[in-house]
């Protein structure tokens, strides 16, 4: 897909410009004449290059409560019969964020010259992805934009609770570990020296656990360099296999069966992938593009793939909780309320149970795994710290003896 950018006549005579996304010149000139705009050009948009860090405008990014917040008054707005690109522009001068002011006024001016508002958003999908997009698709079909606007802002609530509470589960232990880590070679790096030059003039035999720390102290220091090289190589390298397709599954697929952590990462996906179709669903999106863009929310390559899979199984006739029963990584509870879902025509309504139910269950373990961690995290930096001070103290017994 492509930003094109158009001139045309409106059928009230006056001159419209804009930009519309798609695939080709032609398509988008057919689109616009189904609008009624008679088309004077259309031109593909040249894409700017920008250095990173050089001449750049400020934050280039929205967050999900901005956008939230957005949502919520637009709904209102739009409700109070306000139309709707007066809405956007009265909320794109109120927005402190720079770089989403100016991109809703893109929005506004695109919709006043005659395209949707969905395909006005379609130019940003960093901002307004599929799942979003699809969404307000769906409310200008059917009339309820204003409802699928709040649902939306409902939805992205949802997911940064879920962000927050699984951001509290793993910032802590990665925090202390690194901390341990980094004390510990600070102790090695400018402490140790110091004691290896006293017992060098004490003349002390040396534990083994001395002559250890003292050894990694050596190594570190000579090489200090080549580790820090090392380890921003094995960083990079980690990221790199992450992008390909093989590494992406064979990473998530062995966070899924990490002790503890696993279990709550599924339970996580599972409440993003229920959560994210109640609402497609709800919305009036058709059920496969439901199944495809869940499918990108799940936030695990191979639950994408379980959902996708999902996708050509519902195409065949078969209901969604068997091809989600045959993946045989969604919970047993999770593939019978579907299935009840699905006979009693509930479905959406069911999938938003699930995924209440899941967040009441990741907001458990959050706390469970928090309680458990924090005395293991202490143990794990008292010993590592401890340890080197015990064995560099060793030699002071045996000296303390001799005389």
């Amino acid at each position: 897909m492509a930003v094109f950018k158009f001139k045309g006549r409106n059928k009230a005579g006056t001159i419209v410009e804009g930009e519309r996304v798609g695939r080709t010149a032609q398509e988008i000139a057919l689109v616009l004449e189904r609008d009624q705009i008679r088309v004077l050009s259309v031109e593909k948009k040249k894409i700017a290059v920008r250095i990173p860090f050089i001449g750049g405008k400020g934050r280039r990014k929205v967050s999900l409560k901005e956008l939230s917040v957005f949502n919520r008054q637009l709904s209102v707005m739009f409700n109070a019969g306000l139309p709707i690109t007066q809405g956007i522009g009265i909320l794109a001068n109120q927005q402190k964020n720079k770089y989403f002011a100016e991109l809703l006024q893109e929005v506004r001016r695109d919709v006043e010259a005659g395209s949707n508002l969905s395909n006005a958003m379609k130019k940003y999908p960093d901002v307004f992805n599929t799942l979003y997009t699809s969404m307000i698709q769906a409310g200008e079909a059917s009339g309820n934009l204003d409802t699928i606007l709040m649902r939306l802002s409902e939805y992205i609530e949802n997911m940064q609770k879920i962000i927050r509470r699984v951001k509290s589960a793993m910032t802590y232990p990665v925090v202390v570990i690194v901390l341990a880590v980094v004390i510990t070679g600070v102790i090695l790096w400018k402490v140790v020296p110091i004691f290896e030059d006293m017992f060098d003039q004490l003349g002390a035999a040396l534990p083994m656990a001395t002559q250890i720390v003292m050894k990694a102290s050596e190594i570190l220091q000579s090489n200090i360099l080549l580790i820090i090289i090392a380890i921003a190589g094995l960083f990079f390298a980690f990221k790199s296999y992450y992008k390909t397709y093989k590494g992406k599954r064979v990473i998530d697929n062995i966070k899924l069966k990490i002790m503890v952590f696993g279990d709550l990462l599924l339970k996580v996906a599972v409440a993003r992938v229920t959560r994210t179709m109640a609402t497609l669903l709800d919305s009036g999106v058709e059920m496969i593009e439901a199944i495809t863009i869940t499918s990108k929310t799940a936030g695990n390559s191979i639950i994408e793939d379980a959902v996708l899979k999902s996708r050509y199984a519902v195409q065949e006739g078969k209901p969604l909780y068997s091809s989600w029963e045959e993946t045989a990584i969604f919970p047993y509870m999770v593939t019978q309320m579907v299935s009840v879902g699905e006979q009693t025509g509930a479905l959406s309504s069911m999938l938003g149970k699930v995924a209440d139910f899941y967040d009441d269950e990741v907001d458990a373990s959050v706390s469970a795994l928090i309680s458990i961690m924090e005395p293991i995290m202490i143990l794990i930096l008292g010993g590592l710290v401890g340890s080197v001070v015990i064995a560099m103290y060793l030699p002071m017994f045996s000296i303390i003896g001799a005389i």
